[in-house]
């Protein structure tokens, strides 16, 4: 069904059975239901806080165990985030921790396979992407930078990259 249908078909319903069909949605997806909690109680921080609870883990557990060192955790917060309209503030706050919290560990010990190293990168050029587009390059070009010369610092194998995206980005 095409927008413009599904338009036509709401226009067309009493007021009663839109009610009863949004209902029925709102109990029936998870989705659905969590996009109307965050609609009428929109606790940013909150959702910020955990998010950032759930990366620190994923590089420093908290009983011992090893770390798992996924990007795929910060992914999928960020995801959430654009879905739900998060204020693109703390959505480029958690992109650019989830690389602090990377070079934190990798301070503490060596990483010896490249894949990590291209998945921050990754991360590294959605972040300055993201903040670009949404005008937000005053309030976060010190964390930028500072990423950057870690990059350096710590002599990661593709600095290089992280320098031709930084150097675009001025």
């Amino acid at each position: 069904m095409s927008k413009r249908d599904l338009k036509k078909y709401l226009v067309s319903l009493p007021k009663e059975e839109l009610e009863e069909q949004l209902m029925a949605l709102y109990e029936k997806f998870a989705d659905v239901k969590t996009y109307y909690n965050f609609i009428f109680n929109p606790k940013e921080d909150k959702l910020e806080q955990e998010a950032k609870l759930k990366i620190l883990h994923e590089y420093f557990p908290v009983r011992g165990k090893r770390p798992k060192l996924r990007r795929s955790v910060a992914q999928k917060y960020i995801k959430h985030f654009l879905s739900l309209g998060v204020d693109a503030y703390v959505v480029a706050d958690v992109m650019l921790y989830n690389i602090e919290t990377a070079q934190k560990y990798t301070a503490k010990r060596e990483i010896r396979y490249g894949t990590f190293y291209k998945s921050m990168y990754n991360s590294y050029k959605q972040a300055v992407d993201f903040v670009v587009a949404n005008g937000m390059v005053a309030e976060f070009k010190p964390r930028i930078l500072a990423i950057h010369d870690k990059t350096f610092a710590q002599q990661w194998e593709n600095s290089k990259e992280f320098e031709r995206v930084y150097d675009n980005f001025e």
